[in-house]
């Protein structure tokens, strides 16, 4: 069975790249050929298609789930990853509302143990 990947999405992208720039936490990888953002190796948050998700713990996923127009991040139809939330375009329009979520993100990828570098990569 063979899955249709999204394009990755320029506007997403732009945003991510402005959000870790001159910013030493995040490293940027790709992640099923997306720019997404890792802190200590951990995903902290990312862009999936025209998507923007963050990972977050728990307590503050219900909040952000709360958003109108949030939703859970499913790379694949009925499989969504837990702890991760796509934020809504309301959210991605107000730069203080998005560095919220970015912040929350980040604290929480920085509370995980770290991971170490995959060998022969």
């Amino acid at each position: 069975m063979s899955m249709k990947m999204p394009k990755p999405s320029p506007e997403a992208a732009r945003l991510l790249a402005n959000l870790c720039q001159d910013d030493a936490r995040f490293e940027v990888k790709k992640v099923f050929g997306h720019p997404a953002a890792f802190v200590g190796g951990n995903m902290c948050f990312g862009t999936f298609g025209p998507d923007f998700f963050v990972r977050l713990a728990s307590r503050d996923c219900e909040s952000a789930l709360a958003l109108p127009g949030a939703r859970p991040f499913e790379p694949m139809a009925g499989r969504p990853m837990k702890g991760y939330v796509v934020l809504p375009a309301t959210v991605l329009n107000n730069p203080t509302q998005t560095r919220h979520w970015i912040e929350t993100a980040a604290r929480f990828a920085s509370s995980l143990p770290p991971k170490k570098a995959k060998k022969g990569r």
